[in-house]
């Protein structure tokens, strides 16, 4: 077996491998900070069970959000509504244009013009 076999197998264990691990738990403080620093999970490959587990995150977050904005009076108090945890491969999502009050009054009276 050739160094870059052994590499190559190495780099594709499990993240919860015993290999992994102890490579984890030789790393000095400052290097597993700027490991953490440096994750970029939508890189990397999950199992079934983790994009399960990510859906369930989600929408534990937004239940939390809806409790919490259900249950605030003034509009200004409430939390922004929680990001998706990224996935492999999924790009970031892009953020909506909220439309402006003058936009909406044009909306509006161009949607009226029309039903008449």
């Amino acid at each position: 077996m050739s160094w870059r076999r052994l590499r190559i197998l190495i780099q594709h264990l499990p993240p919860e491998s015993a290999t992994w691990t102890a490579l984890r738990n030789g790393m000095s403080d400052e290097e597993l900070a700027e490991q953490s620093e440096k994750g970029e999970p939508e890189k990397g490959r999950w199992s079934q069970a983790e994009q399960l587990l990510a859906v369930i995150a989600d929408r534990v977050s937004r239940l939390e959000y809806v409790l919490i904005s259900v249950n605030t009076e003034h509009k200004s108090q409430r939390p922004k509504a929680p990001e998706p945890i990224r996935r492999p491969g999924a790009k970031p999502a892009e953020v909506r244009q909220r439309m402006s009050d003058n936009q909406a009054n044009t909306l509006f009276e161009l949607l009226n013009r029309g039903a008449t």
